[in-house]
């Protein structure tokens, strides 16, 4: 399960990559054009210094659209964001109050729920399934929380956590054993004897699916 965690961060690690990629290179090639333009020959006046002169040349404006293979840019940075934000979201509204290790572990079951394959391949697609319906995967979703004014430390604290798993940078390590569902320790969901219990992280219990064995054998 570990593996197939650190499989599915890496696809978005690939995305993110290639689009940063392309905005550094279509900046480089800008620059490095404004930078190969010959002057006028009575532009040009030979000086003489005893220490380097650092050169300070603004870069070009990146155009809006940049393609690769066809997919404009600005689609898949949408995309990027979206999901960034989605990620932010459910960690914010689930775990605020239970530190970073709650939060990750709450982006664990996102991730899961993504490689099982039953409920959405995309993190925004899991996060916000059954909006529209009765019968949304996450109560924040459905019952008007994201309309309220967000704390702004907690938030801030949301995102960048986010961004760090994102890229890479911050690593699940499957402290939930493959968990697809979790509930508030104060409360008894009817479902809840469905599935198999795994580990208690702050005031979230988790849950596998019966039959997907954790990695260690539990």
């Amino acid at each position: 399960m570990i593996s197939k965690t650190k499989d599915a961060i890496s696809r978005c690690d690939r995305v993110l990559i290639a689009a940063l990629s392309i905005v550094l290179a279509t900046a480089s090639a800008a620059v490095g054009a404004s930078l190969t333009n010959n002057p006028h020959a009575d532009q040009i006046r030979i000086i003489q210094v005893e220490k380097p002169v650092v050169r300070v040349v603004q870069a070009p404006a990146i155009p809006a659209t940049i393609t690769l293979r066809g997919v404009a840019s600005d689609v898949v940075l949408a995309r990027l964001l979206a999901e960034h934000r989605c990620l932010s979201e459910v960690m914010y509204f689930e775990a605020r109050g239970e530190g970073e290790d709650g939060q990750k572990a709450v982006a664990e079951v996102i991730f899961h729920r993504m490689n099982t394959g039953n409920y959405g391949h995309s993190i925004c697609a899991v996060v916000y399934e059954g909006v529209g319906s009765a019968a949304c995967q996450f109560s924040f979703a459905c019952d008007g929380s994201r309309d309220a004014k967000k704390s702004p430390e907690p938030w801030r604290q949301a995102q960048a956590l986010a961004a760090r798993i994102l890229t890479g940078e911050e690593h699940l390590n499957d402290a939930t054993g493959g968990a697809v569902n979790f509930h508030a320790a104060s409360v008894e969901p009817g479902w809840k004897d469905e599935y198999v219990r795994t580990v208690q992280i702050g005031n979230h219990i988790f849950y596998r699916r019966p039959g997907h064995a954790h990695l260690n054998g539990a």
